[in-house]
């Protein structure tokens, strides 16, 4: 079983979207950035993903990297301030 799976907010759907980003461990996972991983993952599957899906991603990442499991949801008011601003990371228009 990957160690992955230890982070707080990994679930089936997280672990999934490792599997299709090849990130297999926790070590692997503390190098990347969400927002490379969220386009990645939309190009990667051709469509959009929800947006917490980022979250979900800058929490595991952020634990792989502290060790401070903190919530997804935590990271949702900045996501979201990122998005008014239209600094959040953006996808081409299908």
């Amino acid at each position: 079983m990957s160690d992955l799976t230890m982070l707080k907010n990994v679930g089936k759907a997280a672990l999934a979207d490792f599997a299709i980003l090849g990130i297999t461990s926790t070590a692997q996972l503390a190098s990347c950035e969400p927002d490379d991983l969220y386009l990645k993952l939309c190009h990667l599957t051709q469509q959009r993903h929800d947006p917490c899906v980022h979250d979900v991603f800058a929490a595991t990442i952020h634990q792989a990297k502290t060790g401070e499991a903190l919530n997804w949801w935590a990271f949702t008011p900045a996501r979201k301030e990122r998005m008014k601003a239209g600094t959040f990371c953006t996808l081409p228009t299908p």
